[in-house]
């Protein structure tokens, strides 16, 4: 469990610095879009017969760095477009 913990905050830290611009998130926000990219990628990687959703795996780790980026941008989105108003 604290490995994917750590693995989660790993995944959204890469996926806010492969991000352009700034992100008003923080770190517990950026924690859980990593998780959540985290259990995508493993989804993925089992979906495609090479590993487990809990394991670390190469393609499910570069798919989880790419839903987190994907998490990120939409949280950015909803988070500006709600101090706009």
């Amino acid at each position: 469990m604290i490995g994917f913990i750590v693995a989660g905050l790993v995944i959204g830290a890469l996926a806010r610095l492969f991000k352009p611009g700034k992100q008003n998130l923080g770190w517990i926000a950026t924690l859980l879009l990593g998780l959540a990219g985290s259990v995508i990628g493993g989804v993925v990687a089992n979906l495609l017969g090479t590993g487990g959703i809990f394991e670390l795996n190469v393609l499910g780790f570069v798919v989880a760095v790419i839903a987190a980026v994907i998490l990120v941008g939409t949280a950015e989105t909803l988070t500006s477009r709600g101090r706009k108003n």
